[in-house]
This record gives structure tokens, C-alpha cells and sequence, in this order.
């Protein structure tokens, strides 16, 4: 796999996959990276890690249309064949995912689809988890389509949500078991078993 990724923030996604195809943990070569925000940790980490990067938002292109054409045509031109959200926090134009279907994934903090759909990410979703009295969390890596959160389950790990837990221990819970989930489900689409 030929691996691009999409991030808003730190990119902690990307930072563990990249790592793990270095260590031959992931048959895949990490080629992208854009951001629609510009001072993202995940871009100057993208630079540092000799990764093609691109900034790449709707203040420099304000038509949807065009951003979504400029995002695929920067994949494209960068060689990607499967793309990666990293905590992107913009949702996908019709371009894009119709280029890429089947080949862009996403990791949600939940056992989708509880507690997933439009407004539901971060730390909402272990708020919402911990008012419905859930004894379980998560994590849950999907197939990205147009709907928000959606797309086919391709890899979910279970957590389970502990009397006295807080906001932050139920997050620490579950982004431990995110990195391997995600290697997991990138491991099967690249195998053609997901």
C-alpha cells in the first residue's frame, strides 16, 4: 500500500503507522500528508519525516468543489493508493471518495456505531460513552463513505468502562488500543481480507 494521510491536529495516527512500516510492522510506504490547518504538529512532523505535505484548507479555497479536487489531485500526484484520517476534522468531498473508495479509513473512540454521527468526536464521544452508562467502549476502524461514521466496520477492540471512571481514563483506555487496531485493519485491506 501506497499510504496518504489526511490530519487536523498531531496526527497520532499517521505517526504510528509511518513508524511501523520503518520497523517492517506494516508492508507500506507512508508517501502524504496534507492539513487543513497550518500550524498542525502534524505537518511540520510530515516535513521532518521527508513526506510529501500540503496545506490544504477552506480559507485558501473556499469552494468545497475545489478544495476536494485539490485534495485528490495532491494524492494522486503524490502516488497514494489508501488514505488515513489522523484526527481530520473536515468532512470528505464526492471527488475524493469517489477516487478512493473502499481505500480511506477512519479510527472513532467508540464502538460504532454508539455514539458516532455529526458532532460526535474526541472527547465527546467518551463523554456521551460515560452518560449512557455503557459498560464497554472502544475503538472502531471503518471504511470511510459519505455518511458521517457509516462506512463499514472494518477492526473494533472493546474496552471495558470502570466504576469511577473519568473523561480522561476512559480516553487513555481506549487511545492504547487504537494504534494496533488500526495496524490491524490497515493489514487486512492491504491483504484484500477486510
Amino acid at each position: 500500500m501506497r499510504l496518504g494521510f489526511l490530519a487536523s491536529h498531531g496526527g497520532s495516527a499517521a505517526r504510528h503507522i509511518t513508524a511501523a512500516c520503518a520497523a517492517g510492522e506494516l508492508a507500506a510506504t507512508p508517501l502524504a500528508l496534507a492539513s487543513n490547518n497550518s500550524r498542525s504538529l502534524a505537518l511540520a512532523w510530515a516535513r521532518e519525516a521527508g513526506l510529501r505535505t500540503a496545506h490544504l484548507s477552506s480559507v485558501l479555497l473556499p469552494d468545497p468543489a475545489a478544495l476536494d479536487a485539490a485534495l485528490l489531485a495532491f494524492l494522486m500526484e503524490s502516488g497514494v493508493d489508501t488514505l488515513v484520517l489522523s484526527g481530520y476534522m473536515r468532512e470528505l468531498g464526492p471527488q475524493l471518495l469517489g477516487h478512493y473508495t473502499g481505500r480511506v479509513v477512519n479510527i472513532h473512540p467508540s464502538l460504532l456505531p454508539r455514539h458516532g454521527g455529526r458532532g460526535m468526536y474526541g472527547d465527546r464521544v467518551h463523554e456521551a460513552v460515560l452518560a449512557s452508562g455503557d459498560a464497554e467502549s472502544g475503538a472502531t476502524v471503518h471504511l470511510v463513505t459519505a455518511g458521517i461514521d457509516e462506512g463499514p466496520v472494518l477492526a473494533q477492540t472493546r474496552v471495558p468502562v470502570q466504576p469511577g471512571d473519568t473523561l480522561a481514563t476512559l480516553k487513555a483506555r481506549v487511545q492504547a488500543v487504537e494504534g494496533e487496531l488500526m495496524l490491524r485493519a490497515l493489514r487486512q485491506l492491504g491483504a484484500g481480507t477486510a
